[in-house]
């Protein structure tokens, strides 16, 4: 990596992949000062967002081909790579809803499961998402694994998991998580963080002297059914690949779309 290079700019320099993918090495060069510090005016300008803008091309041209095994191997193999280079949390994804009259929402949920039946994520169900996956059956996902300049997004129906499956899950969770399940009314109002801390207190002293905390009615999980899968990679010039796999009368069809 450098720094400091000619003319106020950062240069950073990726480096070569390991051998078994093609890796190009690209140099993003970053405009000085482009971001304010803190204290500074928070209105930016238009002027300010032109100069938030790096250069992309760190892969090789993603083909169709790739998708030859269905959207899984792909998307588990991107996964992947995507911790071993520096994502945190790499199975963060952006969860989509909407209300019955079409006014969509996102918040970021993370995936707790794969497989060709498709993305598994738990939660509070009377949360706002979890009212709105009620109304609708619907929901897109998003993993913005930009550090390595890939997405894949994802849409189709989303149900609730079994109270079987999500309990074997829930019996997984670190104690504290179990405790804050019951102590919080998710997407409700609070007056005060010391009102929530109290009500985190409370739950504490409720399960003191349980073993193992039994989980709340209001939480489990749901699955995520994929009929549209994207994949995004950046390219040169904003000249980006998108492949993406669709289901078609039982068949994943692909294609790749014009950037």
């Amino acid at each position: 990596m450098q720094e400091n290079a000619p003319g106020g700019a950062a240069e950073i320099v990726h480096p070569s992949a390991p051998a078994t993918e093609p890796f190009v090495a690209a140099t993003v060069h970053l405009a000085a000062e482009t971001v304010p510090h803190a204290g500074t005016d928070p209105h930016l300008e238009p002027t300010d967002f032109d100069t938030m803008r790096v250069g992309y091309g760190l892969h090789e041209r993603l083909a169709a081909a790739h998708l030859s095994g269905g959207w899984l191997p792909l998307f588990t193999a991107w996964l992947d790579e995507a911790g071993r280079r520096g994502v945190r949390e790499p199975n963060a994804m952006v969860l989509g809803t909407a209300t019955p009259d079409g006014r969509p929402s996102t918040r970021t949920v993370l995936c707790k499961g794969a497989d060709e039946r498709g993305l598994q994520f738990f939660t509070t169900t009377t949360s706002r998402k979890g009212a709105q996956l009620a109304a609708s059956e619907f929901a897109s996902v998003t993993f913005p694994w930009l550090v390595v300049e890939r997405q894949v997004h994802m849409e189709g129906p989303c149900h609730p998991l079994s109270r079987e499956d999500s309990l074997a899950y829930w019996r997984t969770r670190p104690r504290g998580s179990q405790v804050a399940a019951w102590a919080s009314e998710q997407s409700r109002p609070v007056d005060s963080v010391s009102a929530l801390e109290a009500q985190y207190a409370d739950a504490e002293r409720r399960f003191a002297g349980v073993d193992e905390i039994p989980m709340p009615d209001r939480w489990g999980g749901f699955r995520l059914s994929p009929e549209r899968v994207e994949f995004w990679q950046g390219g040169r010039d904003r000249f980006h690949d998108r492949v993406e796999c669709r289901l078609d009368a039982g068949n994943w069809v692909v294609s790749r779309l014009q950037p």
